[in-house]
């Protein structure tokens, strides 16, 4: 039997041969992307910086739509990656049907979708790691810049371990951290035991013995060239995520700290400074503007894929994705005043072209042997495209709140704006593993409870401050908190308190009043003692019974000022 990969090589071929013409050999041809092409690149310089970001635990190839909303304020307005769809295409001179259109976009997804296959899986990114470290091997250092042991049902289970051994086999050589706070301070020192690399995060303290919980820089030589990694763990760790996970710990952003670093490692003779960050896309363009000696910033936390280094001074910021769904790579030319020239390629994983790495392979066979009963149970089928990437909404956002409203009997569902989660095409089975990678969080428990109008408000209006806010210190990012049974117009470029108005209830259109009380149904929620049933089960019951699910695009947000 042919193998996919196989059956569109001879698709190919053969419309080639017979002079086929039409839709479908135009759609087979674009299959001819070859893994050689993907890794086609001329080196320079004498350090190659590989890089990914936000994996979420993703061990497998997926499909992932990149947003059609991601709005940027302030001084950030219109800057990528505050562009999206045909203003991103045309920003960067890509074709609107090609394979680079489909990996960094979200137009026409479904249908590129049946042409390209699917995306990421870390068995083909440890044969494009293992191609470059052979090209160039003692020029290569492999970064992990964070949320990697999260997302996923086989993290969940293994609170982290699976991922430590797939980054070990990988050869990562540092990484830094977001929601691998997630497990619990205890499991993460234990989790860090296990890994054969730095974990840096210096903005991390201890509140009670005053004093760094981890390193903040590491250092390597890679052509001569003595290479300082300073990581940076996502600053707002404990608001956006429990604070009673990690009761002892302080974080930040702390600029005058990541300043005294880089001086430091310039003291030690470090030729090259890579800041290895989770701060987020638009707080380190902002950290590059203001803490200078920074040569590269390898950014995190945003999700966001740009397949060109964006220049800030001398500061070079790398924006690799998310989901394991690319690989960047950065070769740098050094000398004594840092960066003389560089050369970059966001390299996308098209799963499909990719040989997997048969070791990786294993490895991953073996994570998720003892769970795959459970992983490949299917609850039901959708008839429209499920995903979850969006300032706003997303339709596998939609159908959370659908089962919150429905299994929990309230008038208002509110769900997290988490960036994470895999997309499902029409047509497709709805597994145990795609509820999930949606919902596999530490603190999932869905409550019901009483809220008055003013409450939710203000809810909402905290939310959008977090998001909207034009001081880029100040956003912590993730996207809108998704709401079900309800519409609201936001203001993005008004101040906070100010910018949700016309609140209203879906069903009978009635304005949602200040002193009104509403029965509203959520999940993870950062208060400890939160009671009710997990997301995931919640979920994935009410997709059962459902059978089939159809989620239409969401129309209950109105949005202003962008």
């Amino acid at each position: 039997m042919l193998s996919r990969r196989e059956f569109f090589h001879l698709a190919a071929a053969t419309a080639v041969a017979t002079g086929t013409t039409g839709p479908f050999s135009q759609v087979m041809a674009r299959q001819t992307l070859t893994q050689k092409e993907l890794l086609a690149f001329e080196p320079l310089g004498q350090v190659t910086l590989l890089h990914f970001t936000d994996m979420h635990a993703q061990l497998m190839p997926i499909y992932f739509r990149e947003p059609s909303v991601n709005i940027g304020v302030g001084e950030q307005a219109g800057l990528p990656p505050h562009i999206t769809g045909r203003d991103f295409l045309k920003e960067y001179n890509v074709g609107a049907d090609s394979a680079a259109a489909y990996a960094l976009t979200s137009n026409d997804f479904a249908a590129l979708a049946k042409s390209y296959g699917r995306v990421g899986g870390v068995d083909r990114m440890a044969t494009l790691v293992k191609a470059i470290r052979a090209e160039r091997p003692k020029n290569t250092l492999f970064l992990d810049g964070g949320d990697t042991w999260q997302g996923s049902y086989t993290s969940l289970k293994t609170t982290g371990d699976d991922m430590v051994r797939v980054q070990n086999q990988l050869g990562i050589e540092a990484m830094t951290a977001h929601w691998e706070f997630t497990y619990g301070q205890d499991r993460v020192k234990e989790l860090k035991e296990k890994l054969m690399f730095p974990f840096l995060a210096g903005n991390v303290r201890d509140n009670e013995w005053q004093e760094d919980v981890f390193e903040s820089t590491a250092y390597f030589e890679r052509g001569g060239v003595k290479v300082a990694v300073i990581g940076q763990a996502f600053p707002y760790t404990p608001v956006a995520n429990p604070r009673y996970l990690m009761p002892n710990w302080s974080f930040g952003i702390q600029e005058a700290k990541v300043a005294k670093r880089v001086a430091d490692a310039k003291a030690a003779g470090a030729g090259l400074i890579v800041f290895l960050s989770h701060n987020g896309f638009d707080v380190d363009r902002k950290m590059a503007a203001r803490v200078s000696g920074i040569d590269v910033i390898l950014t995190g936390h945003t999700h966001d894929a740009l397949p060109s280094a964006v220049k800030v001074g001398r500061t070079l910021l790398i924006a690799s994705g998310s989901h394991g769904k690319f690989l960047s790579r950065l070769d740098v030319k050094v000398g004594n005043g840092g960066v003389t020239d560089y050369r970059y390629k966001l390299i996308p994983i098209f799963s499909d072209v990719i040989q997997p790495d048969k070791e990786m392979a294993a490895l991953v066979t073996d994570i998720r042997a003892p769970f795959k009963k459970e992983i490949d149970r299917v609850l039901g089928k959708t008839d429209s495209l499920l995903y979850r990437r969006g300032n706003f909404n997303g339709t596998f956002d939609d159908l959370i709140c659908r089962a919150l409203l429905e299994e929990r009997d309230a008038e208002i569902a509110l769900s997290p704006g988490f960036r994470w989660g895999a997309t499902l095409l029409p047509g497709f089975d709805i597994t145990v593993d795609d509820v999930y990678q949606h919902t596999s969080i530490t603190y999932p428990k869905v409550y019901r409870t009483e809220m008055t109008g003013a409450f939710i408000k203000e809810i909402l209006e905290d939310v959008a401050d977090n998001l909207f806010n034009k001081d880029p210190y100040y956003q912590q990012g993730g996207d809108m908190v998704r709401v079900g049974g309800m519409n609201y117009t936001i203001d993005v470029n008004k101040g906070i308190g100010s910018r949700i108005s016309n609140m209203s209830l879906q069903k009978t259109g009635k304005p949602i009043e200040p002193t009104g009380k509403y029965v509203v149904s959520g999940w993870a929620s950062v208060n400890e003692g939160t009671e009710g049933p997990a997301a995931y089960d919640l979920v994935a019951g009410w997709i059962e019974k459902q059978k089939v699910v159809n989620i239409p695009e969401n129309r209950n947000v109105t949005v202003r000022g962008a």
